[in-house]
């Protein structure tokens, strides 16, 4: 955040802001003291409606937290972390996907088809979405692809590849230093130069193809944005993908979480690689995930392949018992 941007704000708002601040605030010793920092470290672990937060929500927000003592200790008001001296754990959570509302393959061919049926905004965003289930890209990542990120061969059959660099995740114009509405930032769990290579099938290739050749690119290379050049919004396509699914499922399937949002499409390509027998490691990778949260939010079909994987071992075992002994 720029300062600027406070100053532009005017001098009452921040004064009215540091005193509430002040009102509201402990000293940094009676914030160390045992009592205080559980209630603190229990407040970052829910959410604003009472829930409980996400894993690395919480695990943000105790560094954050972390980070204030550690300066404190530098400006000797402290003379060490009271953080380590509490034995608290954060309030588990399930981050495992709920597969009953993830489309399979066909429902996720017909969403997409749905999607390119809504007009000409429909038509624009098909790829975008094509993105989502096929490469398994977050939104923020398709919003910072560029032509120069895309590998497409000649021939339609053949696979391409995406080479990500970027992600542009939507946020409050007040946050970003130039206040566009979306921040730039390198990949998701990545040094901010590092770039994840993904293979695309053929199937995205050719709707990515088509896009360009139909809409062009933004003039830093951008193949998705808005009729004004900006990022495609989050509203836009939620829309979109809103009316797509009133039209690809069942009145009674419409009722119910499934495919509920865009992003439904990543837990479904994500999903698809693991049931194909892709190795995990590689499903983490192509994905952007750590291996640790693949696993912990796709267990529930990591662990159905277990009995494939028994089996493989059930046959190595017994092609070991009946060789023969050496004479």
């Amino acid at each position: 955040m720029k300062s600027s941007l406070y100053l532009n704000r005017g001098g009452s708002e921040i004064a009215h802001a540091l005193a509430w601040i002040t009102k509201h605030s402990l000293p940094i010793t009676e914030a160390a003291k045992p009592e205080h920092l559980r209630r603190a470290l229990g407040a970052i672990s829910v959410t604003l409606a009472g829930k409980t937060a996400a894993e690395n929500t919480t695990r943000r927000k105790r560094m954050i937290l972390n980070n204030a003592f550690m300066y404190a200790i530098e400006r000797d008001h402290l003379d060490s972390n009271p953080l380590k001296r509490v034995d608290w754990q954060a309030p588990p959570t399930d981050d495992e996907v709920d597969f009953r509302y993830v489309p399979n393959p066909q429902l996720a061919k017909a969403l997409l088809t749905a999607v390119r049926a809504q007009g000409a905004r429909g038509e624009h965003l098909e790829a975008f979405f094509g993105c989502i289930y096929y490469a398994a890209m977050r939104p923020g990542e398709i919003a910072a692809l560029k032509n120069t990120d895309c590998v497409l061969p000649e021939d339609a059959d053949e696979w391409g590849e995406l080479i990500l660099a970027e992600n542009h995740p939507e946020v409050a114009s007040g946050w970003t230093d130039d206040g566009t509405p979306y921040d730039k930032r390198g990949l998701k769990r990545r040094a901010r130069k590092t770039t994840r290579p993904v293979p695309i099938p053929p199937t995205l290739v050719r709707l990515l193809k088509e896009h360009k050749k139909r809409y062009g690119v933004a003039p830093d290379g951008r193949l998705f944005r808005a009729a004004r050049g900006g990022r495609v919004r989050s509203t836009e396509y939620c829309e979109i993908w809103k009316e797509a699914r009133e039209q690809a499922l069942t009145p009674e399937d419409a009722k119910t979480p499934l495919a509920d949002v865009p992003y439904s499409l990543r837990h479904a390509g994500i999903s698809l690689w693991i049931k194909a027998g892709v190795e995990p490691p590689e499903v983490a990778r192509r994905a952007g995930h750590s291996l640790a949260v693949m696993y912990r939010v796709y267990a529930k079909i990591l662990r159905g392949r277990q009995t494939h994987a028994n089996h493989l071992i059930a046959v190595a075992l017994q092609d070991h018992e009946t060789e023969p002994e050496p004479g």
